[in-house]
């Protein structure tokens, strides 16, 4: 916990938060990967965790994991990557055939292997620049298998709250990465839950990708918030 907030203090912008996580909120991010454990199905499978942090969620994701599955944990902070190293030992100690493989790389430059079944996302998006949101969304998009399910969160509310203080750029900023979820949650077969056990209340927001995406749709979908008052995020 102490590590998880000095960290934030010092890079607010790439953490996002001054608290980890839930564990409702984990469990809300981790759903669909419980759901397809909870119908006895135990064909391997390929997870990608984006933006780990501390492993708040990260624990949450490996103990629905087995023998044959596996999980790449991508993490840009290396004080964050040492305590995601201990988590994955520990899991694998327990669970020999689990391979849990930590990325201490931006997920633009981590070199992963795709499709992934599920990818789970705890990035700041509302701190990025809508740029930097397109390419990691662009990424993320890219490695996702075809049924495959892409989850991640926003706090609820924090937009509206933050419009009523902040410059117009930034304003502008917080409504082209809006634009960009809604699009997506509209293409994508979007489902959204509000987690109220979680500091502060979050809503966390599962896409799913069903048949072929061509690179053409990704590409005109995450360009879409070029409109001033934009079509859609989260």
């Amino acid at each position: 916990m102490l590590t998880f907030v000095s960290q934030a203090v010092r890079n607010f912008h790439h953490v996002g938060s001054v608290w980890p996580s839930s564990p409702r909120l984990a469990k809300a991010l981790v759903k669909p990967i419980l759901d397809r454990r909870g119908h006895d199905d135990r064909a391997p499978i390929k997870v990608l965790e984006v933006g780990a942090g501390t492993g708040a969620v990260t624990r949450t994701l490996l103990s629905a994991l087995g023998p044959g599955d596996s999980a790449d944990i991508v993490e840009l902070n290396p004080v964050f990557c040492e305590s995601l190293e201990r988590l994955a030992r520990e899991r694998q100690s327990r669970v020999p055939g689990l391979d849990a493989r930590i990325h201490a790389n931006p997920i633009e430059e981590a070199e992963l292997r795709g499709p992934y079944d599920f990818i789970v996302c705890g990035l700041p998006f509302n701190n990025f620049p809508p740029p930097l949101m397109r390419r990691i969304f662009r990424r993320m998009l890219s490695l996702l298998a075809d049924g495959g399910t892409l989850t991640y969160f926003e706090y609820a509310g924090v937009r509206v709250a933050r419009s009523g203080v902040s410059t117009a750029d930034t304003r502008k900023r917080l409504r082209r990465i809006e634009a960009v979820g809604k699009l997506l949650h509209r293409r994508l077969y979007g489902r959204r839950t509000l987690v109220l056990g979680n500091f502060p209340p979050a809503i966390a927001i599962q896409l799913q990708r069903r048949g072929t995406l061509p690179a053409k749709f990704v590409d005109a979908a995450l360009e879409s918030d070029a409109s001033p008052c934009g079509t859609g995020r989260n």
